[in-house]
C-alpha cells in the first residue's frame, strides 16, 4: 500500500505517525508550507516531500508514482480530478462532522455554535465538490456542555479521525478497495468560515 500523504500541523504529523506505525509505504509528503511541521517530521523520517506550486490545488505531477492511495490530514488544498485520478484508489480525508452536515472549513465551530449535543468524523472519498464524496467511516462523540471547538477537536474529534483513518487504510490494504456510502444530499448544511478573511 504506497500512500501520498497530503496535510500540514499538527493533525498532518500525527496521520503520518499513525500510517507509519501500520506498515503502509509513504511514498512521498506534499505540503503548502516548506517550514510546516509536517514537511519537518517527514524529512526527519527519511520521506520525500513536495511543496505545492499551487497552495489552494494539487496537481497530479506532485503525486508520487504507483501512489495506491491519497491520504488527506489538515489540508484546505483541492485535490485535482487528475490527482485523484493519479492514484489507484483515488483518495481520502477525514472531516470533523457528520457528514453530510456541516460541510466546510468550519465544521466544529458550527458544531459548537448550532448546539449540537452530537459531534462526529467522516473519512470521504474526496471528490469534485468539496466534502461530498461517499462516506468510508463513521463514527459520533458527544459534546460536553460548554465546550470550544478547539477543546472538542483536542478531546474528541482529532482522536477520532486517527482511529477511523486507521481503519479505512487497513480496510484497503485488506481488500484492495474502499468502503463508500453514497451522502444523503437532503441533510448536507454548510460549514463557512465564521470568521471574516483577514486582507
Amino acid at each position: 500500500m504506497r500512500i501520498t500523504l497530503v496535510g500540514s500541523r499538527h493533525f498532518g504529523v500525527t496521520t503520518l505517525n499513525m500510517l507509519r506505525e501500520r506498515g503502509v509505504d509513504i511514498a512521498r509528503v506534499i505540503v503548502h508550507d516548506p517550514e510546516d511541521r509536517l514537511a519537518g517530521a517527514a524529512k526527519a523520517a527519511g520521506i520525500d516531500v513536495v511543496v505545492q506550486a499551487d497552495p489552494r490545488i494539487v496537481a497530479a505531477s506532485e503525486i508520487a508514482p504507483d501512489t495506491d492511495l491519497i491520504v488527506t490530514a489538515h489540508s484546505h488544498a483541492r485535490i485535482s480530478r487528475e490527482a485523484l485520478h493519479a492514484a489507484r484508489l483515488g483518495g481520502i480525508g477525514y472531516h470533523p462532522s457528520l457528514l453530510p452536515r456541516h460541510r466546510g472549513i468550519a465544521a466544529v465551530e458550527w458544531t459548537i455554535k448550532e448546539g449540537d449535543p452530537i459531534a462526529g468524523g467522516s473519512v470521504y472519498h474526496l471528490a469534485e465538490r468539496m466534502d461530498a464524496g461517499a462516506i468510508a467511516a463513521q463514527d459520533w462523540v458527544f459534546v460536553r456542555k460548554g465546550e470550544t471547538a478547539r477543546e472538542l477537536w483536542e478531546r474528541a474529534l482529532a482522536p477520532l479521525g486517527q482511529r477511523l483513518l486507521g481503519e479505512v487504510i487497513d480496510y484497503a490494504k485488506a481488500h484492495k478497495s474502499l468502503p463508500a456510502k453514497p451522502q444523503d444530499e437532503q441533510f448536507a448544511t454548510l460549514a463557512p468560515n465564521l470568521t471574516p478573511a483577514k486582507h
